[in-house]
């Protein structure tokens, strides 16, 4: 499963990219994140990130206690194939700095 991101276009087969603004490097991980006071608890909300902004990404969340898990790409694609729970929501953009 390739995740949809914004700026991407769904047909290509290129890679899905990085959700750091600005930047289009491939992403290699998937920022699973949540805000308690606005999602269920088991809800899962998506940020990928390339190799120079994971560490960015995941502060960002964490401080904010938002940071679920990090796991990579390839693990994410392939856990959600072998799933038959519902499909996750398209991946989104941090909101500019």
């Amino acid at each position: 499963m390739i995740l949809n991101v914004p700026g991407s276009d769904p047909s290509s087969p290129s890679s899905p990219v990085c959700s750091a603004k600005g930047c289009r490097a491939d992403a290699v991980w998937v920022l699973a994140w949540n805000n308690p006071k606005l999602h269920t608890p088991e809800r899962r909300k998506t940020w990928l990130a390339c190799e120079e902004h994971r560490d960015h990404l995941s502060q960002f969340l964490g401080v904010r206690d938002f940071l679920k898990d990090v796991v990579l790409l390839a693990e994410w694609e392939s856990e959600s194939e072998s799933s038959e729970s519902a499909e996750r929501p398209p991946a989104e953009r941090p909101p500019a700095d």
